[in-house]
């Protein structure tokens, strides 16, 4: 059945993948007789905006083009509204897309199911404090040590994926220090020094580290992983277990679950879905069934 698209592509994601997945993308969705509207834009504002106005203006579904960036916009754009949002994944980490099992750098795929996949309904986050207005996001929001190590790592050209997040890590670490932190779970209060905060609607970021392995898009809960305060030398060995997600077994990694969290912390700005969010402090809460997104038939609901 023919629908309204409007599509989004970002032809620099995956060292300029984008690009060649994008014009691919576009071809396909014309032939199989959907009405395309390209809102790229010529940048990431003006591409936000032009997709928000598709959205008001009713289209069927947001497509975009591109990784976990691309991805925050369109979260943004189609939240709690009856659009749905497809994701052609063209970047190096993928995260969102590997954690709801959608094609990688697979255009044919990706739209084909438009057609022959189904609409699923899942959580988001939503920070209304801290922010003008509101902010979603729709895997996971780190403040700390991630959101420091994903700015220099989003500035390096090479190398890609996990090595490039792994060296930006090595860069960063010896000049890093502790953060205090006042983190609040549904309104239980936490007062600690730590590494990090993350908070997860989905399992994963940075090319594959599994914060938050158990991570459940469709439960009502984020869960919150805290990295108390460790010396340089235990980092390092606690560090390559996230890809594993077998850093939940060290004593100083917590993780919580909770509707509602609150950071705090002096002169941190955070990221989320790989993108720069917002300076602490914020709340977050969970806004379950927030985004229809398109799946996969064979996906669990």
């Amino acid at each position: 059945m023919s629908q309204r698209v409007a599509l989004i592509v970002n032809p620099t994601s995956g060292k300029g993948v984008g690009r060649e997945i994008g014009a691919e993308t576009r071809r396909l969705l014309r032939e199989a007789g959907h009405d395309v509207l390209d809102v790229s834009g010529d940048g990431y504002e003006q591409a936000r905006d032009q997709a928000s106005a598709a959205v008001a203006d009713g289209v069927d579904t947001v497509a975009v083009v591109g990784g976990d960036g691309m991805v925050h916009l369109g979260v943004n754009a189609c939240a709690q509204t009856s659009t749905r949002l497809a994701v052609v994944a063209a970047g190096t980490g993928n995260d969102f897309a590997r954690n709801l099992g959608l094609p990688i750098r697979d255009a044919r795929s990706a739209v084909a199911l438009l057609a022959s996949g189904r609409t699923r309904e899942i959580d988001l986050g939503r920070v209304s404090h801290g922010v003008a207005g509101e902010k979603w996001f729709g895997g996971v929001l780190g403040a700390g040590f991630d959101a420091i190590v994903n700015e220099r790592a989003r500035r390096m050209t090479w190398p890609s994926g996990q090595l490039r997040y792994a060296l930006a890590v090595l860069r960063e670490l010896p000049v890093f220090r502790p953060i205090p932190y006042v983190v609040e779970l549904d309104g239980h209060r936490l007062e600690t020094r730590a590494m990090l905060v993350a908070v997860a609607n989905t399992s994963s970021f940075g090319g594959g580290m599994r914060v938050c392995p158990d991570a459940d898009v469709a439960d009502g809960l984020f869960d919150v992983m805290v990295v108390h305060a460790l010396s340089v030398a235990a980092f390092l060995r606690v560090f390559p277990k996230v890809y594993s997600g077998t850093h939940t077994t060290h004593p100083a990694v917590e993780i919580h679950r909770a509707r509602r969290v609150r950071l705090e912390a002096s002169g941190i700005h955070s990221q989320a879905d790989g993108e720069a969010f917002a300076e602490l402090p914020i709340d977050a809460e969970v806004v379950p069934g927030a985004l229809r997104l398109v799946v996969p038939s064979e996906v669990a609901a």
